[in-house]
């Protein structure tokens, strides 16, 4: 599955230049990752509550061409790999079809009070399996990371 989330670059997001600042595209793709988990039907609010928190462990990002001021946007998430104890989500930023950025996102599965690992699939196997059946099979020259 490949979640679709939009904006419109806010004045606030751009530099003196008028170009997206750097610093704005792994808040895109919290809303991005946010937005694909809650289209499988699992927020990650009720992650929450139920014990299962998703730190970040990496981030890469890979600037393309730049995004301005008023730019229509697309962030495109996708999981890639998925495992007992972590989970890799790829992002695509698009203005128009064409491609801006991609950018990658390691997280953690822990317990949300001592953050020790969690085995997700002895946690909840139905969210295990439903993440694991939706990874993309994409080839690295679509993802340019």
């Amino acid at each position: 599955m490949i979640s679709k989330s939009n904006i419109t670059v806010r004045y606030a997001e751009t530099d003196k230049m008028g170009i997206v600042h750097h610093s704005n595209y792994p808040v895109w793709f919290e809303l991005a990752r946010t937005d694909y988990i809650k289209e499988l039907g699992v927020p990650y609010s009720i992650l929450e509550k139920r014990g299962l928190m998703l730190p970040l462990t990496d981030l890469s990002c890979r600037f393309i061409k730049p995004a301005y001021y008023e730019d229509k946007i697309e962030i495109q998430a996708f999981v890639t790999s998925v495992s007992f104890a972590k989970i890799e989500y790829v992002y695509r930023v698009l203005r128009d079809g064409e491609l801006l950025c991609t950018g990658m996102t390691r997280h953690g599965f822990v317990d949300s009070k001592s953050f020790k690992p969690i085995n997700v699939k002895k946690f909840d196997s139905k969210l295990y399996e439903l993440l694991k059946n939706n990874i993309e099979k994409i080839e690295e020259k679509q993802i340019k990371l």
